[in-house]
């Protein structure tokens, strides 16, 4: 029985809590260094509190049809909020988590188990190191959400990453990114660049305060070699609390501007968000 009570350990790369939703009864809130890493909520899986997860779970209703099990990569694993969503939705899913801190993983174990018919699988392991080792044409999906404290690494911005996540995912797959940025918005149109290098279709989704320049925020960006359901994720991401546009196209062209794919030796991290962006009192 969940005693409410908070959780807070030393682990690879930082100090994880987890803290109970006073509202409700198995309900988690991670965070890593008063970064929010995630939101779980045992008894109902399905429940994405934070936006950026509610939109990569529209995404991902939308790739295949409704039930339908899939092959996922998930680079940066949390609490497993995604790969929860999955095992509801989508039951007999193979999915794979690779989050390189094995202290964080330890913990969401511990407190936060999956049944163990789940079909997950946890790897403590590098991202870019799993993907370069893993098999081509092995995934439907690859999500990434990988974040060092609150900032994208370096080696998962650039063309090489890309390649080597086309190569891992099957012709009809779909790379799914959750990215942060603000304006001028240097490092989303370099990753816009950088995956349209790769793949023919692109498609970002954000709430027009972000895109307009008003605030630092999170952007989901959606990769391809098919087009996607556009007209099902606009209607989906109306729906939310915090409504966010679907751009595509000419619009997202004229967005990327004249940014450059991202080489190895130029890459870099995501910006570090301003004081009080994410953080948590």
């Amino acid at each position: 029985m969940n005693e409410a009570l908070p959780v807070s350990r030393a682990v690879d790369h930082g100090t994880a809590k987890l803290m109970p939703d006073v509202d409700r009864e198995r309900a988690w809130l991670l965070t890593v260094d008063g970064a929010p890493q995630s939101y779980v909520d045992l008894d109902e899986p399905t429940h994405l509190e934070f936006e950026y997860a509610r939109r990569l779970g529209h995404v991902l209703d939308t790739v295949a049809p409704a039930g339908r099990a899939l092959d996922v990569l998930h680079l940066g694993g949390g609490a497993l909020t995604l790969p929860r969503y999955l095992v509801a939705t989508r039951p007999g899913s193979r999915q794979d988590v690779v989050e390189a801190d094995r202290g964080l993983l330890d913990l969401v174990a511990e407190h936060l188990p999956l049944p163990p018919d789940a079909g997950v699988t946890t790897h403590a392991e590098d991202a870019r190191a799993f993907l370069a080792g893993a098999p081509a044409d092995s995934a439907d999906v690859i999500v990434a959400d990988v974040f060092g404290g609150s900032r994208v690494p370096a080696h998962l911005t650039s063309l090489g990453y890309a390649r080597e996540a086309e190569r891992v995912l099957r012709e009809d797959g779909v790379y799914l990114a959750n990215l942060a940025d603000g304006a001028p918005f240097a490092f989303l149109r370099s990753q816009l660049a950088t995956l349209g290098a790769v793949f023919e279709e692109l498609v970002m989704i954000a709430e027009p305060g972000v895109l307009r320049g008003r605030r630092f925020g999170n952007a989901v960006l959606v990769a391809s070699h098919e087009p996607v359901d556009t007209a099902s994720l606009a209607r989906l991401t109306a729906g939310d609390a915090f409504a966010a546009r679907v751009e595509q196209g000419a619009a997202l062209r004229e967005f990327t501007g004249n940014a450059r794919p991202v080489r190895d030796e130029d890459a870099v991290p995501s910006p570090v968000p301003p004081d009080g962006a994410f953080g948590i009192g």
